[in-house]
């Protein structure tokens, strides 16, 4: 899909990839799915199983050709996260707890004010980080050792 960049770009995003949401515009309207993509260079996200089309695709030496669905990506303003208490389209709006951590709330005319948890599949790392040091890892008796000291003045360097 040859889509160009966006002239404008969101720069505060409040749909993440996992959300459940509503399409609002389009041939799906009405429709609830889960975020499959967030392609941000385009303002654009991908919902599963939705906006469906038909793509043309020439055979090769590796693949086979033929007319496949594929799921094309809709404007980021056609879709509103699901609100988790009413089961309705929501403005997302974000709240700092008492104890200082951030959330997103539900907002807006009909909205209960929930907060909207943060979808799963977000805490899940594609590339597992890894266990034991590797070649270009600095030891951890270097990273512990302790080059200034203040009282003294020691490990200053000399401005």
């Amino acid at each position: 899909m040859g889509w160009k960049a966006a002239e404008k770009l969101i720069r505060h995003w409040k749909i993440l990839r996992g959300d459940n949401v509503m399409i609002i515009r389009g041939k799906d309207k009405g429709e609830t799915g889960v975020i499959k993509r967030v392609i941000r260079s385009q303002n654009r996200v991908i919902v599963e199983g939705k906006n469906l089309v038909k793509k043309h695709i020439k055979g090769g030496q590796y693949h086979e050709g033929g007319i496949f669905t594929v799921e094309a990506p809709l404007h980021a303003s056609n879709v509103q996260v699901v609100d988790p208490v009413t089961g309705k389209p929501c403005k997302v709006g974000i709240k700092y707890l008492e104890d200082g951590t951030k959330v997103r709330v539900s907002r807006g005319i009909g909205a209960s004010g929930a907060i909207i948890p943060r979808p799963e599949i977000l805490k899940i790392r594609t590339t597992p980080r890894p266990t034991v040091a590797g070649p270009k890892d600095t030891p951890m008796d270097l990273v512990t050792e302790k080059t200034y000291d203040p009282k003294t003045g020691k490990g200053m360097p000399d401005l």
